[in-house]
């Protein structure tokens, strides 16, 4: 999934200076944005007050939406470098392809992870027909630096792993949660899973202490830790915590994301990852250029110009406002 934004920020990210050392509550609404034929979307990460969880630097929650007899979610060949995406769905249908020659049907409960690496272009369409209703949550994984010139990769699982407690339904997305590990390659400790909540449901699941976490409601109703989450909020819960209380009056559903904290300040801008403004810079002029990051075959558009780039540099803020 691209980052449309016709005039994208710049912005540095991580390093340890915004990682809460103790559990915290911090709930941050999501920002509306377009993604494509006005598809609508709420981005929840980066925000002016959190920029990373761990080494997830990209959040944007959707639906559920009714898209039937509407071309649904068209997004045209973009690059991507640096980073890892991660599709996942609870309703809907989306066709993936790139420039490394995937051609990949993801469906709800399927992981759809794509490894950029040095470069890689893709698209993402909702296939004609598809189904009534589109719906679910597009994170990006920042690489470490030993890793983010790996080659670009495509990984489709159609079955991962599951947990379950009184009331509670849970799929590790990535990494590990409560010893058990997803099939996605990941390049850092982290968790990330899907987490239903039946109706009166009141649990507490494991975490790890010396990973940051944070909740994103797919859908209404969940409490987390006592602080209750508007679809398409976050709520940053900070380190230092062993388990974590849910609970939903009605049923719900969030994304649990977490990590041990990004050590590496990162550049992000639309959709590169790199560690300066000059390498950001180079990446769009080759994307631009048709070099590097290879070619999508198959999607009915032209790609995706890259924007401006901001005409003053980078100047660090860190992972927190």
């Amino acid at each position: 999934m691209s980052d449309l934004d016709t005039h994208p920020a710049v912005r540095v990210c991580g390093g340890r200076d915004g990682v809460s050392a103790e559990p915290v509550h911090e709930l941050i609404a999501g920002r509306e944005v377009s993604l494509g034929t006005g598809h609508p979307v709420r981005r929840v990460l980066p925000t002016l007050g959190r920029r990373m969880v761990g080494a997830w630097c990209f959040a944007d929650q959707y639906g559920p939406d009714d898209v039937a007899g509407q071309e649904g979610m068209q997004v045209a060949p973009h690059p991507h470098m640096g980073l890892q995406t991660v599709s996942w769905l609870r309703q809907g249908e989306v066709l993936h392809r790139d420039s490394v020659g995937s051609l990949a049907h993801v469906l709800p409960g399927h992981l759809g992870l794509m490894t950029s690496g040095h470069g890689i272009a893709h698209s993402e369409e909702s296939p004609d027909p598809h189904p009534t209703f589109l719906h679910g949550v597009q994170l990006w994984v920042a690489l470490p630096d030993a890793h983010r010139n790996t080659a670009p990769a495509w990984e489709h699982h159609t079955e991962l792993p599951t947990f379950s407690a009184a009331g509670l339904d849970g799929t590790v997305i990535m990494g590990e949660f409560d010893g058990a590990s997803s099939p996605g390659t990941a390049y850092t400790p982290l968790a990330g899973a899907d987490l239903t909540l039946a109706a009166g449901a009141d649990v507490r699941i494991p975490l790890n202490r010396d990973f940051e976490y944070a909740a994103i409601a797919n859908e209404p109703g969940a409490v987390v830790d006592g602080v209750a989450l508007p679809v398409g909020s976050l709520l940053y819960l900070g380190s230092g915590r062993t388990d974590l209380r849910l609970h939903a009056d009605a049923a719900a559903n969030v994304v649990l994301i977490g990590g041990e904290p990004f050590d590496e300040e990162i550049v992000m801008w639309w959709n590169f990852v790199g560690r300066t403004h000059d390498e950001i810079a180079e990446a769009r002029r080759q994307w631009q250029a048709d070099e590097r990051f290879g070619t999508v075959h198959g999607y009915h558009a032209p790609r995706l110009d890259a924007p401006s780039l901001p005409a003053t540099p980078l100047k660090p803020r860190g992972r927190a406002r």
